[in-house]
């Protein structure tokens, strides 16, 4: 998966603790994010209504998210215990 080379890095953050639904902590200006499962699945749902570990759209270890939607609305769950997520966030 390529980024276009006027894509504009905002920032990184890693999140460890997905026991219960959590919200991506978006840098200002951020349009994209680019989200990366490591360790275990997650899922994550953007309607408004927190995932659990069984419903939600599933994200596979080693799959990366391509995430141009509301940013401040996605929310993440791990599948199984120690769940880490990786992302990037884009301009």
């Amino acid at each position: 998966m390529g980024l276009k080379s006027t894509t504009q890095c905002l920032g990184y953050q890693q999140i460890t603790s997905l026991s219960a639904a959590t919200s991506l902590t978006v840098p200002a200006n951020a349009t994209r994010a680019v989200i990366l499962a490591e360790t275990q699945p997650v899922r994550w749902r953007d309607d408004g209504t927190a995932p659990t570990s069984t419903v939600g759209m599933p994200l596979p270890v080693s799959s990366a998210l391509s995430y141009d939607g509301d940013l401040k609305a996605i929310k993440f769950i791990e599948q199984s215990a120690s769940a880490k997520l990786n992302v990037s966030y884009y301009l």
